[in-house]
């Protein structure tokens, strides 16, 4: 039988306070692995998701970071490799939230943003945690996309020129890593159903119309994704992107 077990292995979770990441972190657990929870500012959701975790019977932490800052990351590498020890597992789900518009009226500082939290987040979250990986010969960095990388329709830019930017560094990072045993993968999520939707929910159907499956997904079936590029079972999957999004999106990186 098939199995997703990842006792034994560390992993860190950005964004773990949010709708995506939390979900990813219990998933995560679920599979056997220990979890630090980053967050940015949401602290106290943060810690909801490590105690829940706790209460699977797996080891958790929260630590803050700015994604966006080597000091700040490196700063939280220590403080985990302390308390959990050195994760094997790193997944950059964290993103800052802009108001969209078209690419002329957009503020400058929204694309600076967009950079600093797809691009530099990978750049840095990499720096701080991959050597550990390589000396070990195994190693996990999952990475969370969209599908508006792949439509770049209006009102996208921002978001998808710091997604596109990401795709960069993460295929250069993959051939680098590759003989080390350390996979490289991303995850490009649609437009998912969460815990927030669900508690609040209003009306989707234009996008559903639009989606081949007729339906929207939700967080698990990303974070089911993730887990699988975690496990031995993607031992030898590196350097892909998963569209998750019921086939509205097809891939163009």
């Amino acid at each position: 039988m098939l199995n997703l077990d990842l006792t034994g292995k560390i992993a860190v979770v950005t964004g773990g306070s949010g709708n995506l990441g939390r979900v990813i972190c219990r998933t995560l657990a679920a599979c056997g692995a220990d979890v630090c929870v980053h967050y940015n500012g949401s602290r106290e959701k943060a810690e909801r998701v490590a105690q829940e975790i706790r209460g699977m019977g797996h080891r958790a932490m929260t630590a803050q970071a700015d994604v966006g800052d080597l000091g700040s990351v490196l700063a939280m590498r220590d403080r985990i490799a302390a308390e959990l020890g050195r994760p094997d597992i790193i997944v950059n789900n964290a993103v800052a939230q802009y108001k969209w518009t078209s690419v002329l009226e957009q503020d400058i500082a929204d694309f600076d943003s967009q950079y600093r939290t797809c691009v530099l987040h990978n750049v840095n979250m990499a720096k701080a945690f991959v050597p550990h990986m390589r000396e070990q010969k195994w190693g996990r960095v999952i990475a969370i996309n969209t599908e508006r990388a792949m439509q770049d329709f209006p009102g996208q830019g921002a978001y998808a020129a710091g997604k596109r930017g990401q795709d960069g560094v993460l295929r250069a990072l993959c051939v680098e890593v590759a003989g080390d045993n350390v996979t490289v993968n991303q995850v490009a999520p649609g437009w998912m159903r969460t815990e927030d939707w669900r508690a609040h929910p209003d009306d989707d159907s234009a996008y559903v119309d639009r989606v081949p499956m007729h339906r929207r997904g939700d967080d698990q079936d990303i974070a089911n994704a993730v887990a699988f590029f975690a496990s031995e079972l993607a031992g030898f999957v590196t350097g892909a992107i998963l569209p998750v999004a019921g086939g509205y999106a097809l891939s163009k990186l």
